[in-house]
């Protein structure tokens, strides 16, 4: 299992993203460009130290982290998706994939993902915050497959 961020732009939400990975024995995957310096004090802030217990991955582009995966299994959580992530059958070997903040996953890159999960919420919000996002994803993908530590 991976958490992927394609071009996150809040430093704080990946911070909040490589906290959770570290808790969940999860690698992460950020798709560059970032939205900030990868020396954000703001990444290191909200990480605080659990950043050194995560592993980190930087790719320079969508083609460079596409090609890195391999055979696994791309699941892009969106706002966009039919099927629900209580309702999806997670692999232990899938790639969960979380759009930027602003403006969520581009077309290609919806294409090319074997799976579009949503997270059940009102209808009138328009989404949950990228953080919670994961951790509720990572967290339901994790107690499916077996992969909760502890």
């Amino acid at each position: 299992m991976r958490i992927a961020l394609f071009e996150p732009e809040i430093a704080g939400n990946v911070g909040a993203v490589l906290r959770l990975g570290a808790c969940l024995d999860v690698p992460v995957d950020l798709i560059e460009p970032l939205g900030f310096l990868w020396d954000d004090a703001r990444v290191r802030r909200t990480a605080m130290d659990y950043i050194d217990h995560v592993a980190i991955t930087r790719h320079a582009d969508w083609p460079a982290f596409h090609a890195s995966i391999g055979a696994a299994r791309l699941v892009l959580l969106t706002t966009k998706g039919s099927v629900s992530a209580y309702d999806f059958v997670f692999r232990p070997d899938d790639v969960l994939l979380f759009g930027k903040e602003s403006a969520g996953a581009p077309p290609h890159v919806h294409a090319a993902c074997e799976g579009r999960i949503r997270l059940p919420m009102k209808r009138d919000v328009r989404s949950l915050n990228l953080a919670m996002s994961a951790g509720l994803a990572v967290g339901e993908a994790l107690r499916q497959t077996g992969g909760l530590p502890g």
